[in-house]
């Protein structure tokens, strides 16, 4: 079977494969729009598609181009285009007076070292969790726990401490009755109080509202493969340097860092910040304390700062410093970005047959229609702040991505992870890239490129520093530079792109483009479950054919476990196999060799498969690599090095640890081999299985569900 055949492909007659229970739930939970009495307006999913094709219409600016585009945007819905929760749930929903964002990412302004800017920010987080955007936070720009405060006479307590603040405002704004919280937060690897950041979240219950992921630079790479000293330090004040009368050359003491801060503090010609060294560890070490954690616990996640800011395409005007709760889309101070993807799947013609391919045709269709689509939701963002706002309209960022590559390979007989998947993953991201900023320059000519990109900029020597090739075209430090031209001509991303279409890129740098950036990978959970019928997540491959899905239930005291079935497997028994079952050794319900899941993928192929998206994604990618419970440790923490080398933006593995949690995917076989054992008050002890249900409050719950509701202290909080 092959994804590339030289006749056409038409998937104009796909098979549709009917929804399965836990996909139709979830979309009457989360998409459906319904009354505030709860009445259901959404009738149906065709009904959904249509509310949102329309409201997504309306921006149009004529009758007849509402109309026109009304019926290409539903065409697309209906060919695999899914935009992300946000969109599907509230596009449409003013009629009902709703105020909830379409927008599911955004970062935080920089939160500065004072109370005052702290608490700031911190009113700012509600709001925006209140509004239904998840969000990240820089939190190592806070001085170290025990640290003096000139001024006040006292020591600080700790980014830690604040974090917990953080932590609960998003779950009071959650039990409250708004959506579940979601939120990221970042902290440099070389901030003092890093190991205490590393081990926050093993104490049950702490943190929960967050994910947590460490910012990685180049230079503790370099420290880690040299076996050097690695130094924890934090920016000195002029009035914090006077009084300890430090000596600003004393390497011992200081060491000059570029600092996402500048303002207040010490800084040199280069622009680097004095900070003072609170001690300093072997940089192996650290690299083992970080490896230990993400294999026990799956975190800290890794954010390689300094790839991301590299291919930055905004590089001349923002630093990235925080990503959105999942990691796809690293974005500045007050930053937002809109999501969507395309279901795979939908575009593959004569799936399980020698005949199997994939529709490129109506692809690149799908692509530049839901270009279009998504510049539009810019439009009906509906951010609280007023900088979020400017943020989002200035640069019009939005990410583009895919869900069920995992689901597709399957379908084509392409073993995930093989050469041929990597070649496959290649050409889709890359076409999707193409596609999208040919409709960038489409878009740009008709309704005008980014406000951004029409900005006159001043070169600066830094500007030269970082593109030498500046210099060779002529530009000198003082010139004015168009923004369009510093985007589109010197950006490294876009670069790439001129290695394929010149003439395109000439045209973004003559022209402007509509929007910044246009795609990222995200997880896509619900919506891959819902719309996508369980197709697999994102990039990933399928978690398993068949397993078990915990899910929050309002009402509920524990996560409900729900059964779900692959989009592949439900294919293959209604197209090939009726009684196909997963790890069966009976002749008759045997899937094909390469029909695989993740247990089947090696933490190295993960990260092939991501470095083979990544090339062509202008933002980043959400991807976990699911590790098996007995992979070796020593064979484990290569991975992240790895993945450094094939210059990945993050990395992130999960191995289940039911001693720790268990993960919203759970497969029965692991529910099944693990004991829980309950005290009660009347002295009574009972050991179960994970997968058995247990009454408790009189209410049934599955042993795993309960014990980590009660351990993690949500029991009864839904």
């Amino acid at each position: 079977m092959s994804s590339d055949k030289p006749t056409r492909c038409s998937t104009e007659d796909a098979v549709q494969i009917p929804l399965q229970p836990a996909s139709l739930d979830i979309w009457q939970q989360k998409y459906q729009l319904k009354s505030a009495d709860g009445l259901a307006i959404d009738q149906s999913i065709d009904d959904t598609l249509e509310r949102v094709a329309r409201a997504l219409a309306d921006i149009e600016s004529t009758p007849d181009k509402q109309q026109e585009c009304y019926e290409k945007f539903l065409w697309a819905l209906q060919h695999g285009a899914i935009p992300a929760g946000r969109i599907i749930a509230n596009a449409g929903s003013q009629q009902l007076g709703q105020t909830t964002t379409t927008i599911n990412c955004t970062v935080s302004g920089t939160i500065q070292d004072s109370m005052d800017d702290i608490l700031q920010k911190v009113r700012e987080a509600g709001l925006t969790l209140k509004a239904g955007a998840g969000i990240g936070y820089e939190f190592s720009t806070l001085r170290p726990r025990e640290a003096f405060v000139h001024g006040s006479g006292v020591v600080s307590s700790g980014p830690l401490s604040f974090m917990d603040i953080y932590d609960r405002v998003c779950l009071t704004i959650s039990s409250a009755g708004g959506r579940r919280g979601a939120q990221m937060a970042t902290f440099d690897v070389g901030h003092p109080d890093v190991v205490e950041f590393i081990r926050a979240k093993r104490e049950p219950g702490r943190l929960r509202q967050f994910n947590l992921s460490l910012l990685i630079t180049s230079e503790f790479v370099d420290a880690v493969k040299a076996d050097a000293p690695w130094p924890l330090a934090f920016p000195l004040t002029a009035e914090e340097a006077a009084a300890s009368d430090v000596d600003l050359s004393d390497s011992a003491r200081v060491v000059w860092r570029h600092w996402p801060i500048t303002s207040g503090y010490l800084c040199n010609q280069a622009g680097q910040v004095a900070c003072k060294v609170y001690r300093i560890i072997a940089a192996r070490d650290l690299w083992d304390l970080i490896m230990a954690s993400t294999y026990d616990f799956a975190e800290p996640g890794f954010i390689l700062i300094d790839e991301y800011n590299e291919m930055n395409n905004n590089w001349f005007c923002e630093e990235i410093r925080a990503t959105n709760p999942c990691g796809e889309q690293g974005l500045p101070p007050y930053g937002g970005c809109l999501l969507g993807s395309i279901n795979l799947t939908r575009l593959i013609s004569e799936p399980f047959t020698a005949k199997a391919c994939f529709d490129w045709d109506t692809y690149r269709e799908v692509v530049k229609i839901f270009t279009r689509m998504l510049d539009n939701v810019v439009e009906m963002h509906g951010l609280p702040l007023e900088r979020q706002r400017r943020e989002m309209e200035s640069k019009r960022r939005h990410g583009m991505g895919y869900l069920g590559l995992g689901s597709a390979l399957n379908m084509l007989g392409i073993r995930y992870g093989s050469d041929e998947s990597l070649l496959f993953t290649d050409k889709v991201t890359r076409e999707l890239a193409l596609a999208g900023w040919e409709s960038a320059l489409e878009l740009a000519q008709e309704k005008g490129p980014a406000p951004l990109l029409e900005q006159d900029f001043e070169v600066t020597t830094e500007m030269l520093a970082r593109r030498p090739e500046m210099l060779d075209d002529g530009w000198r430090a003082g010139d004015m530079i168009k923004g369009k031209v510093l985007h589109a001509r010197y950006s490294r991303y876009m670069q790439r792109i001129a290695e394929i279409d010149p003439e395109l890129v000439a045209r973004l740098a003559e022209v402007g483009a509509r929007f910044t950036h246009h795609s990222s990978i995200a997880p896509t959970g619900t919506i891959a479950l819902s719309l996508g019928n369980n197709a697999s997540n994102g990039i990933e491959p399928s978690f398993d054919h068949h397993y078990s899905r915990n899910i929050v239930r309002e009402g509920q005291k524990s996560k409900e476990k729900v059964d779900v079935w692959s989009f592949e497997l439900l294919a293959y028994r209604q197209l090939v196999n009726r009684e196909a079952m997963p790890f069966s050794d009976a002749e008759k319900q045997r899937l094909p060799d390469d029909f695989v899941s993740s247990a089947q993928v090696t933490p190295r192929q993960h990260v092939d498969v991501q470095a083979a998206a990544q090339k062509w994604i202008d933002s980043s990618i959400s991807k976990t690599a699911n590790i098996p419970t007995d992979f070796p440790y020593e064979d484990f923490k290569d991975i992240y090095l790895y993945a450094y080398d094939r210059k990945l933006k993050g990395c992130t593995t999960f191995r289940y640890n039911p001693a720790v949690f268990q993960g919203v995917l759970v497969k029965d076989s692991d529910l099944e081999s693990t004991f829980y054992r309950f005290a009660f008050g009347d002295g009574t002890i009972i050991e179960v299985r994970g997968d058995q249900e247990i009454e408790y409050e009189g209410e049934m719950h599955t042993a795993a569900n309960l014990y980590e509701a009660l351990k993690e202290g949500y029991y009864g909080k839904f």
